[in-house]
């Protein structure tokens, strides 16, 4: 190496430095330079129908949920039927499905290699870059809002039916309805949200059917034959037990159902308000009797259950009350309660039923009328078991009043295990006999409230050590020595009169459920 070359390579690694330093200062000065223009939109860039040209990742989300928001207030008015009904996007669930909308617009001339950048910077020299802001549909807010709202938008067809009047059946024509399609109204919703919607308030022709009544004149004609019915009395009940009766039996008659159909009892005669027609009349809580709207009506359903077990429909939902009542016996009765407990039967056979129901005096009716096929020496029975039963028996409780007073405030109620038997023979002999259900009553004891107070402190003792012994008659016989009234225990009323009696309820047969409230079991008389 000569003189000269030795002389310069002494300064090599001074001049690479130089020229790193040199280069990386440069690097940082275009950064800093860019760093502005990286953080703000290329001009002439929408986000569906909002302009975020110029704008920052920030202000350009804030101006996307602006825009949500005016949407969500979107009134969409909806049309069938000649009626219209309002419904907000919010309500239909309506939501933006690009969610990185934002950060593809903010890449728009930044992102990609230099060819991409390039093409991007003079493609929006010719125009604007529009990133869809497509709109989704939550099917399942949009089809339960819809469901709801179709009821005022539709007019509901009303099926042929019969009248029976005077023992002779009248067919009465029904008529064609308009029904929303609720399906066919989401896919056409969905179809403008996508392609003419602009965000604002809009009006959408809904996919409506004329729907035909159902049943024919030679199809209801059939109906002719009593196929089963049952009778119960009511003799002994209050003035609004009777009328709960009858309203409930009269919200049931006339029905028409055609095959496959089911029928709710509950359904079909509440609301048991006083609004729907009903009085107080007593009822079970807790194992005593209170006064409560629509007591009575299980003796409605009750009677109506067993028509429809003579008919041979098939029941779908039964239950039995929760203490026995007597105007039918064990595992015969089918209680109402509210949304709790219901009976519910199906129409099974191949042509329709006309249900009808009525009172007479203090006895009502149920009769099913149809088609029979059954063969005429094949005959139906039920049978009820006690299976076992409970003797809850007497309570006795002190109370402040005057020694020697007594009074039954609740009737004891036995408690049950009950079957049902279906026994179906043929020219008297037995083909089959089937369990239909299990009841379980629960047993509840007799209440008897016994006066513990006087000035005489032995007395008081005596009376008490005699309720101390849960003996009836060793009670009786004490109170009877200090009976301030001369009322002896013969005497003293073994039961409160039927009004008020829990216990004379039941045995008068007036005892069955209607409805819950909250965690109580309220069962109407």
């Amino acid at each position: 190496m000569n003189n000269i070359s030795k002389k310069w390579m002494k300064w090599i690694p001074l001049f690479t430095l130089t020229a790193l330093c040199i280069g990386f200062a440069g690097n940082r000065a275009v950064t800093k330079a860019e760093t502005a223009e990286d953080h703000k939109i290329a001009d002439g860039v929408y986000i569906g129908n909002v302009y975020v040209g110029g704008m920052t990742e920030e202000e350009a989300g804030d101006a996307i949920s602006a825009y949500a928001q005016s949407v969500d207030d979107a009134v969409l008015t909806l049309n069938a039927n000649g009626k219209s009904v309002e419904v907000s996007a919010q309500e239909l669930g309506i939501t933006f499905q690009n969610t990185n909308a934002v950060q593809e617009a903010l890449a728009v001339g930044r992102n990609g290699n230099l060819i991409k950048r390039y093409k991007d910077k003079k493609d929006l020299e010719h125009g604007s870059k529009v990133f869809e802001l497509p709109l989704g549909l939550n099917e399942t807010a949009a089809r339960k809002v819809l469901t709801a709202k179709a009821e005022k938008l539709n007019n509901e067809a009303v099926d042929n039916g019969l009248i029976r009047e005077n023992g002779q059946f009248q067919f009465i024509e029904g008529s064609s309805g308009v029904e929303v399609n609720v399906e066919k109204s989401l896919m056409t919703i969905e179809d403008y949200l996508k392609n003419n919607w602009d965000g604002t308030d809009a009006s959408i022709d809904l996919v409506a059917e004329v729907v035909e009544p159902e049943g024919t004149k030679e199809e209801l004609a059939k109906v002719k034959d009593l196929l089963g019915s049952y009778t119960t009395n009511y003799s002994t009940s209050s003035a609004g037990r009777c009328a709960n009766i009858s309203v409930a039996a009269g919200k049931i008659n006339g029905t028409v159902l055609y095959p496959g159909e089911e029928f709710s009892v509950g359904q079909t005669i509440g609301p048991l308000t006083a609004a729907g027609g009903y009085e107080l009349a007593g009822a079970y809580e807790n194992g005593q009797t209170v006064q409560s709207y629509g007591g009575g009506v299980c003796q409605v359903s009750t009677t109506l259950y067993n028509a429809v077990l003579k008919a041979e429909l098939e029941v779908t939902q039964r239950s039995n009350h929760s203490m026995i009542v007597t105007y039918v016996k064990p595992s015969m009765d089918a209680a109402i309660a509210g949304d709790y407990k219901d009976l519910k039967f199906v129409n099974n056979l191949d042509a329709p039923i006309y249900i009808e129901g009525y009172t007479v005096g203090k006895d009502i009716y149920f009769n099913i009328y149809g088609q029979e096929t059954r063969p005429s020496n094949r005959k139906v029975t039920y049978e009820s078991e006690v299976v076992s039963e409970e003797d809850p028996g007497t309570q006795f409780v002190a109370t402040g009043d005057a020694i020697g007073s007594i009074s039954t405030t609740q009737g004891k109620h036995m408690g049950y295990v009950a079957r049902l038997w279906k026994i179906v023979t043929v020219d008297g002999v037995e083909q089959s006999r089937d369990a239909i259900n299990k009841s379980t009553y629960k047993s509840s004891p007799k209440i008897v409230n016994v006066g513990t107070a006087s000035a005489d402190p032995n007395a008081v003792a005596a009376v008490n050590a005699a309720l101390a012994t849960g003996d009836e008659a060793t009670i009786y016989a004490t109170v009877a020595q200090y009976s301030g009234a001369g009322q002896t225990p013969s005497e003293a009323p073994a039961e409160a009169p039927a009004d008020s009696s829990a216990e004379a309820a039941a045995i008068l047969g007036t005892v069955d459920e209607s409805q819950i409230t909250g965690n109580t079991t309220t069962e109407g008389q």
